[in-house]
């Protein structure tokens, strides 16, 4: 079993910046991909970025791409969600989760990943 608790969601405004956190537990974490997904209300659940096991390749969607930066640092079994430049349209729930995808397609599919945090909100604001 894997345990995975998000953090640093909150409030800013447009332009401005957050880091969210996802920290794991309960089995070797650098085995797994970690990826972040978000959802916005009455939406589906999208992906935003995902990271391999040893850290050595990302993957983005294309909206968040130049202002989001996927990290992780396996001797903290944490992942990390640079986001900056943030707009309203990138106000959601950001979930993150564990998985072992092995396609680049796969990195980008929920149904891929077997473990899932809470979710943290992040807003926006105009």
């Amino acid at each position: 079993q894997v345990q995975l608790v998000e953090s640093g969601g909150g409030l800013v405004q447009a332009g401005g910046s957050l880091r969210l956190s996802c920290a794991a537990s309960g089995r070797t974490f650098t085995r797994y991909a970690m990826g972040w997904f978000r959802q916005a209300p009455g939406k589906e659940r999208d992906f935003v970025a995902a990271i391999s096991g040893s850290g050595g390749s990302t993957y983005y969607a294309d909206v968040v791409k130049g202002r989001f930066t996927i990290s992780r640092d396996n001797a903290k079994n944490t992942v990390y969600l640079q986001m900056n430049s943030l707009r309203p349209e990138d106000t959601a729930v950001y979930y993150c989760a564990v998985g072992l995808p092995v396609t680049e397609k796969q990195y980008a599919q929920a149904g891929d990943y077997d473990y899932w945090g809470q979710g943290t909100q992040v807003t926006v604001s105009s």
